[in-house]
């Protein structure tokens, strides 16, 4: 009764990225029988679908009547990765993220167009998502922040938040060079923008500060707190999912990826 559709290696031909995309689409139970446009989800490393065992989750899901019906579009990603996911505005200090712009420009202008186009998905803000792990969670947090009339949540586990602009070496301050930091601390409260971010207690050995949190925790939740200083409030419009023995691969992700769906879409 609750069978999902899953369609596998479609492809888009991208001007704004000059190269063949690769997408994966799992559409809900019942999808032909939807009449209304429904809510999507756009996830970056889709090429990661099988790792994160995102058929079975979601089929579980729906199985158990947690979830409401939604299309997930899985966009693979290729060897250009460190270069196309980043923050739009500025690439990092060793020029990683240096066509984030154009990865920006074609989600937008080019690939949820097309989407939309072919599915049956509403173009209203408060129906369309995006999530990514790691540097696709950095990716995913920027375009949401930056498209705010087009994106209204976005979901971001283990997010490479230490993005910065200059070299631990070079005379690194956090409180000036971590790039989306600066984005979020520059910008303005976004009426309707929730935020959704995971992390995993072992996500990383590494603690710049020797202050006994791990980076990657740490710089999460200093995100969280230049969007509070906008005005966004913890618990309603901000959820912070922190993994007992988590880690930074796909099967910490995959079992708090329940917990994320049921954010987004539960009943």
């Amino acid at each position: 009764m609750h069978q999902i559709s899953v369609q596998k290696n479609l492809k888009i031909q991208s001007e704004y990225l000059n190269r063949e995309v690769i997408y994966d689409v799992i559409l809900p139970p019942n999808y032909q029988n939807n009449v209304q446009p429904g809510k999507v989800l756009l996830m970056n490393d889709g090429q990661d679908l099988s790792a994160l065992n995102m058929e079975k989750v979601i089929l579980n899901l729906y199985q158990n009547s947690e979830i409401e019906p939604f299309v997930l579009v899985a966009i693979h990603t290729n060897e250009k990765r460190l270069r196309e996911y980043g923050t739009a505005s500025v690439a990092d200090y060793k020029n990683r993220g240096d066509l984030a712009q154009h990865y920006t420009n074609f989600i937008v202008k080019e690939f949820l167009p097309y989407i939309r186009g072919y599915y049956s998905v509403s173009a209203d803000k408060k129906d369309n998502f995006f999530c990514g792990f790691s540097l696709g969670g950095l990716s995913a947090m920027d375009i949401v922040w930056n498209n705010s009339e087009v994106f209204s949540k976005v979901g971001v586990f283990s997010g490479s938040f230490w993005w910065r602009k200059k070299a631990y070496e070079e005379g690194y301050d956090e409180d000036k060079d971590r790039i989306m930091h600066t984005i979020v601390k520059n910008g303005s409260y976004h009426h309707g923008q929730e935020f959704w971010f995971e992390c995993g207690t072992n996500d990383e050995k590494d603690d710049r500060n020797n202050n006994g949190i791990i980076d990657s925790i740490e710089d999460t939740l200093d995100l969280i707190t230049e969007l509070e200083n906008l005005g966004y409030k913890k618990n309603v419009d901000i959820v912070y999912y922190e993994v007992k023995d988590g880690e930074h691969n796909p099967k910490t992700w995959s079992e708090a990826m329940p917990v994320f769906l049921k954010w987004l879409f539960g009943k």
